[in-house]
């Protein structure tokens, strides 16, 4: 579903904070919620102008971190997206990643999304990912299969798990901790992949 599970919020929000990028491409952004408070933390003061007894919303354009999202399923998006995000592509994931030039975002999030994927779509999703993040990527998806099939959306069935060794081949060689999700990162350059696209 387009939500996360509230245990990992705050491990996922901590690492974002530490990183402190300055671009993010949210991966199947879903309701939005990674996107938010990445933004409110990230940005903080950017976000408003205090003059004197007045505040104001800072323009959008005047905002430090630009924060791009990925979305399958246009249902999900809502107002506050509109003003969370720089900009959202509306498509297939498997699409529109091959169409994003090398290292542009700093971090890349992909969360809970790759149980999404068969597993041959699956090791081109992370491929592309690891080549569009300059600084790191991050995944999270369930240690354990959860069958899915939803009608109304089938970009919500689950086709596949993975394992932390699988997660390890690819590069994600750090695990934060959680005891529902692989919540696995990629650092550029501190492993050397193969894969094909």
């Amino acid at each position: 579903m387009p939500f996360s599970q509230s245990s990992q919020l705050s491990v996922i929000v901590e690492f974002i904070e530490k990183k402190n990028p300055a671009s993010i491409l949210d991966v199947g952004v879903g309701m939005g919620q990674y996107g938010f408070l990445s933004r409110n933390n990230l940005e903080t003061v950017h976000l408003f102008c205090a003059n004197g007894k007045n505040v104001s919303q800072r323009p959008k354009q005047e905002w430090r971190v630009r924060i791009d999202g990925i979305e399958a399923f246009r249902t999900y998006l809502t107002p506050v997206h509109d003003y969370v995000y720089n900009n959202i592509v509306i498509g297939d994931a498997i699409d529109i990643l091959p169409t994003i030039n090398d290292q542009t975002y700093e971090l890349v999030l992909a969360i809970d999304i790759l149980e999404h994927f068969t597993k041959l779509d699956g090791l081109r999703f992370l491929w592309h990912l690891k080549r569009i993040a300059s600084k790191a990527v991050l995944v999270s998806t369930p240690k354990e299969f959860l069958g899915q099939e939803v009608e109304a959306n089938p970009y919500e069935n689950h086709r596949s798990q993975w394992s932390e060794e699988e997660l390890a081949e690819q590069g994600f060689v750090e695990i934060l901790e959680n005891r529902i999700s692989w919540i696995a990162v990629y650092k550029p350059g501190s492993h050397t992949y193969h894969e094909s696209q």
